[in-house]
Protein backbone atom coordinates (compact mmCIF):
# COMPACT_ATOMS: atom_id res chain seq x y z
CA UNK A 1 0.00 0.00 0.00
CA UNK A 2 1.00 3.68 -0.52
CA UNK A 3 1.97 5.91 2.15
CA UNK A 4 -0.09 9.55 2.36
CA UNK A 5 0.69 12.08 4.34
CA UNK A 6 1.56 15.84 4.77
CA UNK A 7 0.13 17.70 1.35
CA UNK A 8 -2.93 15.95 -0.79
CA UNK A 9 -5.73 16.45 -2.74
CA UNK A 10 -9.36 16.20 -2.03
CA UNK A 11 -11.71 15.51 -5.22
CA UNK A 12 -15.44 15.81 -4.48
CA UNK A 13 -17.61 14.23 -7.26
CA UNK A 14 -21.57 15.21 -6.88
CA UNK A 15 -24.12 13.82 -8.56
CA UNK A 16 -27.25 12.15 -8.52
CA UNK A 17 -28.06 9.03 -7.11
CA UNK A 18 -29.57 7.58 -10.04
CA UNK A 19 -27.02 8.74 -12.56
CA UNK A 20 -25.51 5.60 -14.39
CA UNK A 21 -22.89 4.72 -16.56
CA UNK A 22 -23.88 1.29 -18.03
CA UNK A 23 -26.02 -0.40 -16.16
CA UNK A 24 -23.81 0.49 -12.56
CA UNK A 25 -24.64 3.61 -10.36
CA UNK A 26 -22.43 6.21 -11.27
CA UNK A 27 -20.81 7.42 -7.71
CA UNK A 28 -20.18 2.99 -7.86
CA UNK A 29 -18.13 3.42 -11.30
CA UNK A 30 -16.34 6.04 -9.64
CA UNK A 31 -15.31 3.95 -7.04
CA UNK A 32 -14.50 1.29 -8.99
CA UNK A 33 -12.45 2.91 -11.21
CA UNK A 34 -10.71 4.86 -8.70
CA UNK A 35 -9.78 1.95 -7.21
CA UNK A 36 -8.28 0.07 -10.05
CA UNK A 37 -6.23 3.20 -10.61
CA UNK A 38 -5.01 2.77 -7.33
CA UNK A 39 -5.73 5.80 -5.48
CA UNK A 40 -5.94 5.79 -1.66
CA UNK A 41 -9.33 5.66 -0.96
CA UNK A 42 -12.73 6.48 -2.10
CA UNK A 43 -15.93 7.03 0.15
CA UNK A 44 -19.43 7.76 -1.37
CA UNK A 45 -21.96 10.01 1.22
CA UNK A 46 -25.57 10.33 0.48
CA UNK A 47 -27.36 13.53 0.89
CA UNK A 48 -30.93 13.82 2.29
CA UNK A 49 -31.43 17.49 0.78
CA UNK A 50 -29.87 19.35 -1.89
CA UNK A 51 -30.31 21.09 -5.31
CA UNK A 52 -27.62 21.62 -8.58
CA UNK A 53 -27.44 22.96 -11.75
CA UNK A 54 -30.86 22.30 -12.79
CA UNK A 55 -32.75 24.51 -9.56
CA UNK A 56 -34.71 21.34 -8.82
CA UNK A 57 -34.77 20.41 -5.20
CA UNK A 58 -34.07 16.81 -4.07
CA UNK A 59 -35.00 15.74 -0.52
CA UNK A 60 -36.07 12.20 0.95
CA UNK A 61 -38.99 13.62 2.74
CA UNK A 62 -40.88 13.86 -0.28
CA UNK A 63 -41.51 9.92 -1.83
CA UNK A 64 -41.54 10.99 -5.36
CA UNK A 65 -37.95 12.56 -5.44
CA UNK A 66 -36.37 10.31 -2.75
CA UNK A 67 -34.74 8.48 -5.72
CA UNK A 68 -32.43 11.16 -7.21
CA UNK A 69 -30.60 12.56 -3.72
CA UNK A 70 -27.19 14.27 -4.07
CA UNK A 71 -24.42 11.83 -3.92
CA UNK A 72 -20.52 13.26 -2.91
CA UNK A 73 -18.31 10.45 -4.18
CA UNK A 74 -14.63 12.33 -2.28
CA UNK A 75 -11.13 10.74 -2.77
CA UNK A 76 -8.29 11.64 -1.36
CA UNK A 77 -4.80 11.28 -3.00
CA UNK A 78 -1.54 12.62 -4.10
CA UNK A 79 -1.96 15.84 -6.01
CA UNK A 80 -0.13 13.62 -8.77
CA UNK A 81 -2.39 11.08 -8.81
CA UNK A 82 -5.46 12.95 -8.34
CA UNK A 83 -4.67 15.23 -11.49
CA UNK A 84 -4.32 12.05 -13.49
CA UNK A 85 -7.65 10.52 -12.38
CA UNK A 86 -9.63 13.79 -12.93
CA UNK A 87 -8.85 13.31 -16.77
CA UNK A 88 -10.44 9.78 -16.56
CA UNK A 89 -13.60 11.71 -14.63
CA UNK A 90 -14.29 13.62 -17.95
CA UNK A 91 -16.03 10.83 -20.10
CA UNK A 92 -18.02 9.61 -16.85
CA UNK A 93 -19.60 12.78 -15.15
CA UNK A 94 -21.45 14.62 -18.08
CA UNK A 95 -23.65 16.03 -15.06
CA UNK A 96 -23.18 17.26 -11.68
CA UNK A 97 -20.11 19.34 -10.42
CA UNK A 98 -16.38 18.43 -9.90
CA UNK A 99 -13.99 20.10 -7.20
CA UNK A 100 -10.72 19.89 -5.77
CA UNK A 101 -9.30 21.24 -2.33
CA UNK A 102 -5.99 21.37 -1.29
CA UNK A 103 -6.09 19.19 2.18
CA UNK A 104 -3.08 18.41 4.71
CA UNK A 105 -3.31 14.67 5.68
CA UNK A 106 -2.11 13.81 9.69
CA UNK A 107 -3.22 10.20 9.45
CA UNK A 108 -4.04 7.24 6.81
CA UNK A 109 -4.12 3.88 8.45
CA UNK A 110 -5.97 0.77 7.52
CA UNK A 111 -8.61 -0.86 10.05
CA UNK A 112 -5.84 -3.20 11.97
CA UNK A 113 -3.76 0.41 12.51
CA UNK A 114 -1.04 -0.27 10.78
CA UNK A 115 -0.06 2.51 8.24
CA UNK A 116 0.22 1.69 4.40
CA UNK A 117 3.80 1.20 3.28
Amino acid sequence: MMRLQGGALRLTVYVGESDTHGHRPLYSEIVHRAHSAGLAGASVFRGVEGFGASSVVHTSRLLSLSEDLPVAVVIVDTEERVRAFVAELAELVTEGLVTLDRVEVVSYRGRDGERPA
